[in-house]
């Protein structure tokens, strides 16, 4: 008999089972865990209306739907998806453009804030504030950034009422324009940190507060970046719309950082979706290649690059792919995940690294090659890309291509939020889109903090 609503397990396996909606406004479980499905859904083409469609929205209300049950009607999934990409520049909303022969784009960067986050929060922030208003109270949304999520959250979430959103991003180590996406916000509930420190840094502290359970609990305490299951949930939609369009299974190579956007692509499988192969692109921040190589899960310093959104040591999501790749032995994952933060370093089982290496592949790209491929995919085709769709491009194109099946590489950021590196690969700055004119001229409001969680945390305090 089909439970009355999808129920959702903590990988740490010490938090109770929690629906949909808890699983939204809680972002990450009480005891430290990140939330999955207690069993995935499983959809298929001819059993799940408006699946494996090329319409975007009709994917995403059935992909919503399958894991919203119970907490959301399928008319308010509705509602929110056709108001979530009402927005978007493009029809599509996720349009896949073949560059070379068996060889595609999927551009995730037509929202408000022209990168793929906006794809899940747009529609994220919607049924977040439907929750809460059928909660009652008020939420305070606490967001570490590499870049993009930080104002894809302000976009989707400023000006809400009853909530407040702190997004805190490393110092100096964001373009320009994503910086200025971010401060120059004119919501009263937004509020900037510039932190002196690396992502890594960031995402520390919004996991520390979290585990500060008095705190968390008095200022009603959440997350939007990708430790919140929602955004895999809608994340997946554009893996079973690009399917679609091929008509055949493809190996999906995509910009990883934080390893949410990647482990969409896994939860797509799980769900039933024909996939060859998921390929971890990475900078110099290698992390996901070594691990897959060696075994050893070994955080280092973290370097800065031209793909900043991707200078990341430690991966939250990769917590979800060990939780499956464990066989969901929860009490493992709560060890490891102990033993990591204690030591710095874990050592994975065989059996575990066989199952990740069955699904995943990774490859390095450092600058020197991100600007190369930025320039030799402009010479050959006449697009331009941003670097961290440069990182995903080299490794495509560095692919031993043999399988036969269509490589699609995800697009993540509109190149024009990068313009110093494009400028350095092809001589000249990308357009600057519409929606970027007007940022240059925005007033810029910003908190400076040095890392230090219990003065970030004095400073949500101060303005809660």
């Amino acid at each position: 008999m089909k439970s009355e609503y999808q129920a959702f397990v903590s990988t740490r396996g010490h938090a109770p089972s929690a629906s949909f909606g808890d699983v939204l406004l809680a972002g990450l479980a009480p005891d430290g865990g990140l939330y999955l499905p207690a069993a995935w859904p499983q959809l298929s083409a001819a059993g799940t209306p408006g699946l494996m469609t090329r319409n975007f929205a009709e994917a995403a209300r059935a992909i919503l739907t399958a894991f919203a049950r119970g907490s959301f009607t399928e008319e308010e999934i509705a509602a929110d998806v056709a108001a979530a990409y009402s927005d978007f520049d493009h029809p599509d909303i996720a349009p896949l453009t073949e560059i070379a022969p068996d060889l595609y784009l999927l551009e995730l960067f037509h929202g408000p804030t022209l990168a793929f986050k906006d794809i899940a929060l747009q529609v994220l922030g919607r049924m977040f504030s439907r929750a809460l208003a059928r909660r009652g109270g008020k939420a305070t949304v606490v967001a570490a950034t590499s870049g993009d999520t930080g104002s894809a959250a302000i976009a989707a979430l400023g000006g809400l009422p009853n909530i407040a959103v702190f997004v805190l991003h490393p110092k100096g180590r964001v373009s320009d324009v994503q910086r200025l996406q971010m401060t120059t916000s004119p919501h009263a509930n937004v509020h900037n940190i510039a932190l002196e420190g690396t992502f890594d840094d960031c995402q520390a502290i919004v996991k520390a507060l979290f585990a500060e359970t008095e705190f968390a609990h008095a200022v009603g305490l959440t997350a939007v970046n990708s430790i919140n299951f929602a955004r895999i949930a809608a994340q997946c939609v554009y893996y079973f719309t690009a399917t679609a369009q091929l008509g055949r299974a493809a190996t999906f190579v995509v910009p990883t950082g934080n390893f949410g956007d990647v482990f969409a692509g896994e939860a797509a499988m799980r769900m039933g979706l024909p996939v060859e192969k998921l390929v971890v692109a990475t900078n110099a921040n290698d992390i996901m290649v070594r691990v897959l190589m060696t075994g050893v899960y070994e955080p280092g310093a973290v370097h800065p690059s031209l793909s900043p959104s991707m200078d990341i040591q430690v991966a939250s999501n990769f917590e979800r792919a060990l939780f499956e790749a464990s066989n969901r032995d929860a009490d493992w994952i709560r060890k490891s995940m102990e033993h990591l933060a204690r030591d710095k370093r874990l050592v994975l089982p065989d059996i575990v690294r066989e199952r990740l290496r069955e699904r995943y592949a990774a490859a390095r790209t450092d600058d020197a090659e991100t600007i190369e491929t930025i320039r030799k995919t402009h010479a050959e085709t006449g697009r331009i890309v941003d670097p961290h769709t440069a990182v995903a491009l080299h490794a495509a194109y560095k692919m031993n291509r043999k399988s036969g099946a269509p490589v699609v590489v995800l697009s993540t950021a509109h190149p024009a939020k990068f313009p110093d590196a494009v400028a350095r690969a092809i001589g000249a700055p990308p357009p600057v889109p519409n929606r970027l004119k007007s940022l240059f001229s925005g007033v810029e409001r910003v908190a400076t903090l040095p890392n230090n969680k219990d003065l970030v945390r004095a400073h949500i305090e101060s303005k809660l």
